[in-house]
């Protein structure tokens, strides 16, 4: 098969595509070939040489969510069939021709999507299911703050928050992207180059602060996200893009009874990850069959142009999510 591989560390064109073994499914496993698989800001991290892969994953072919049609089942496979139109979440291996997945991991495509609608779902869908309705408990009526609301973690989030009933703030850094915001239905959104977050948050919630923050940020951010937390307010972190070390006022955190949590999903077990794939087919998708959250596209990329989808995600100007489709060359 063709795959897009990482030929040594380093910046985008250090990938290439070339030939590999076709995996062949495991039991429990679906062998799929792939119609679209998605970019993640994992998947430059990876080709620079600074994520490592988990034990069982690929080394050099990234991709950590994929769509397309099942042509092989291995031993004990219930559920699907052949010829199913499938997305995934993946361990790696997305950026290849034919991809094998634990069943659990897979949901149905559905009807009223694209492939390539399809490709760009799994990745963040389990993310923000993950973080922010399991680990931050946000709940009908609490209110949400997201950074990076533009990013495909954003788009996802806002839509499934405000589907599920919370209020929804956002930062972004520009006023293009917060117009994209307001559109897809975040309440307030922030432009954090001209204001500070802290204070906009404040002031537009009476001095209250927010129930939940979702921050892939970190750094100099935590300080302020632990000041415009309310009461019994949970920060949920999943990434550290401004730095993994931090100072905390630990007794705002208890004045306040904060709860400080995070995660990283790509190293959990395929049950824990089989277990966010039913929630998410119980609860979001008959939004997305309904057409009440909607996939959202900022460009797709042939398999030849991957290094190109990397620039773009590594320069933050896009608004929604990468794919490359197809990758059969």
């Amino acid at each position: 098969m063709k795959a897009i591989v990482i030929t040594h560390p380093g910046g985008p064109e250090v990938l290439q595509i070339q030939d590999r073994p076709k995996p062949l499914p495991k039991a429990g496993e679906v062998l799929i070939k792939v119609e679209a698989a998605g970019v993640n800001r994992p998947d430059v991290a990876q080709r620079k040489g600074n994520y490592p892969p988990p034990a069982g994953a690929s080394v050099d072919i990234p991709g950590l969510e994929v769509a397309g049609t099942i042509v092989e089942l291995g031993a004990d496979v219930r559920r699907w069939n052949i010829g199913d139109k499938i997305c995934a979440l993946v361990i790696g291996a997305g950026y290849a021709e034919y991809c094998a997945i634990p069943e659990g991991q897979c949901l149905p495509v559905p009807d009223n999507l694209t492939m390539v609608e399809a490709g760009s779902l799994p990745e963040t869908f389990f993310t923000v299911w993950s973080n922010v309705f399991d680990r931050g408990n946000l709940q009908p009526g609490e209110s949400l703050l997201l950074h990076g609301g533009s990013s495909g973690i954003g788009v996802t989030a806002i839509q499934m928050a405000k589907a599920l009933g919370s209020t929804v703030y956002v930062t972004a850094g520009s006023d293009d992207k917060l117009r994209f915001c307001e559109k897809l239905g975040a309440d307030h959104a922030i432009n954090y180059k001209t204001e500070n977050f802290k204070d906009a948050i404040l002031k537009l919630t009476d001095n209250k602060g927010v129930d939940v923050i979702l921050d892939m940020i970190g750094g100099d951010y935590t300080p302020d996200n632990i000041k415009c937390l309310a009461n019994d307010g949970r920060l949920v972190q999943i990434n550290s893009m401004k730095g993994k070390e931090v100072k905390l006022d630990l007794a705002e955190v208890m004045r306040k009874r904060l709860i400080i949590t995070g995660s990283m999903l790509r190293s959990r077990d395929i049950e824990f990850k089989s277990a966010i794939a039913r929630n998410l087919e119980e609860h979001i998708w008959p939004l997305l069959a309904s057409g009440k959250i909607k996939p959202v596209i900022y460009k797709t990329f042939s398999a030849e142009h991957a290094a190109e989808a990397h620039r773009l995600m590594e320069s933050s100007e896009h608004m929604g999510k990468i794919v490359i489709s197809p990758l059969t060359p």
